[in-house]
């Protein structure tokens, strides 16, 4: 890895000035679970010369209820989440999520933010000395679609890349219909994820803070996630829900998959199914036959239509 200078920002401003100053050879960091294996192995078409700390700056990191809901600091860490008695009460997807993320020793480093900012999986992408010059590099090919592709999206491509976004948290947030805010404007949790360049944040924008309205009265909600390994592995498929009322006839649902497309993806069909039935194993399998709705597989991943109907069923069962 080669020598980079760290500025310990102590506030926003200070991110702002940075990043304005040095544009593409400054990076922000976070917790560095995902960045510092990016520069480790020279993923990056163009390595940064300076890394811009958030964890200098103080207040950040903060789970709070309010009267609008819930307020998470863009790093606070996901072990915290995951086992925060204010989150659990109300926000359960999202705590399953948290939890649900790689490993005790990630979990303590990694934060909100840096989730459902990091980077595709891809191992094209991540190749290490940046082997595969491909789209999201600037190239003129996704060396995926012909290539090893057991493992992306099974919802068509982004600028014709097909690499599945990776994070956990991200479709607890969206089916709970959280909003994203950033140091210049405020983002529904859907709408945050590009499915190319990964979000929507611009030159200098940052995540601030997570805003997940109080659920519904009455709701329930549930969060499920395959893996090749139960621990310290990224999702095949994740799913998370939201559905109202908890019992009697459905009146309203919300099922968000990811892992599975190239941005997290609402699922409108296993929604319609679901309403107006009252859940059951029977009709949350039912349902779950409508995530497949939409999908086209690639050579390798055809099972993964599969997986995700069964991740989708067993999101709703929990």
């Amino acid at each position: 890895m080669k020598t980079l200078t760290n500025i310990n920002a102590a506030s926003i401003s200070e991110v702002e000035s940075a990043l304005a100053e040095y544009g593409s050879k400054a990076k922000v960091i976070a917790g560095g679970t995902d960045l510092v294996g990016l520069l480790q192995k020279w993923v990056l078409p163009e390595q940064p010369e300076y890394l811009v700390d958030l964890k200098s700056i103080e207040g950040m990191d903060y789970i709070r209820e309010d009267g609008e809901g819930l307020k998470i600091g863009a790093m606070t860490k996901l072990h915290d989440i995951a086992f925060s008695s204010v989150v659990l009460g109300k926000w359960a997807a999202l705590a399953a999520a948290a939890r649900a993320v790689a490993s005790w020793q990630i979990r303590n480093m990694g934060t909100i933010g840096g989730n459902i900012c990091q980077d595709t999986r891809c191992w094209y992408y991540r190749s290490s000395w940046n082997k595969f010059n491909c789209l999201r590099k600037g190239g003129s090919m996704c060396y995926a679609l012909a290539g090893n592709n057991r493992f992306h999206s099974i919802f068509g491509a982004a600028s014709g890349c097909v690499a599945a976004h990776p994070s956990d948290t991200s479709p607890a947030l969206a089916a709970l219909d959280a909003k994203i805010k950033t140091n210049k404007r405020t983002i529904a949790a859907l709408d945050f994820f590009d499915g190319f360049k990964g979000t929507v944040l611009e030159a200098g924008e940052i995540v601030t803070e997570i805003q997940v309205p109080a659920p519904p009265g009455g709701s329930k909600q549930g969060f499920a996630k395959v893996a090749t390994r139960k621990a310290i592995d990224f999702a095949i498929v994740n799913a998370a829900c939201l559905i109202t009322p908890a019992t009697g006839n459905i009146t309203a649902a919300r099922v968000v998959v990811n892992s599975a497309g190239t941005k997290p993806q609402r699922l409108a069909g296993v929604e319609e199914a679901l309403v107006g039935k009252t859940l059951s194993e029977a009709v949350a399998a039912s349902a779950a036959e409508a995530a497949g709705s939409g999908t086209t597989a690639l050579a390798l991943n055809k099972y993964k239509i599969q997986v995700t109907k069964g991740v989708v069923k067993k999101a709703l069962m929990a």
